[in-house]
């Protein structure tokens, strides 16, 4: 299954639509007020299924996932100089590549591949491609692409 991803073009908060290859709306994720990023992400059928939260007051950022309310693991930002680098306690993934251009690779604990992540250049505004390799992974692999993506505008 490939999914894109891309930001909504008028939008003061952080709002975005994933369609699958056949151009058919499969989540959408809109952004709340709040002092950090809060992502809430939501079906088809707008049922709300997930967030993606930062973490206040952290030295570096933190972000906390929630599947059906729910806590169910974090992604946080490590000290590096140049390139970015993230550890993830979420069900044992971890995301090997170039964070700097936003081409990476997400792998399960055994270490197989379970997506490519590549952003499209030549866009208004952030469009990413997902390649999931198991559609069942769709959530999880959608919510830490936006918690990496955050990250990045708070930097910027």
């Amino acid at each position: 299954m490939k999914l894109l991803f891309k930001q909504r073009f008028f939008s003061w908060l952080d709002s975005y639509d994933i369609f699958d290859e056949y151009g058919q709306t499969v989540y959408t994720v809109k952004g709340q007020l709040s002092w950090t990023h809060k992502l809430k992400i939501f079906d088809a059928n707008d049922m709300e299924v997930g967030t993606v939260e930062q973490a206040f007051l952290t030295w570096l950022p933190k972000f906390e996932i929630y599947i059906g309310g729910r806590y169910v693991g974090c992604i946080k930002k490590e000290f590096t100089f140049f390139k970015p680098r993230f550890s993830i306690d979420f069900n044992g993934w971890s995301v090997k590549g170039d964070f700097f251009e936003w081409d990476y690779e997400i792998y399960d604990g055994n270490g197989f591949l379970m997506a490519v992540v590549s952003k499209e250049l030549f866009n208004f505004t952030d469009t990413y491609s997902i390649d999931l390799k198991d559609d069942s992974n769709a959530l999880g692999v959608l919510m830490l692409v936006l918690a990496i993506d955050a990250e990045k505008c708070s930097r910027n």
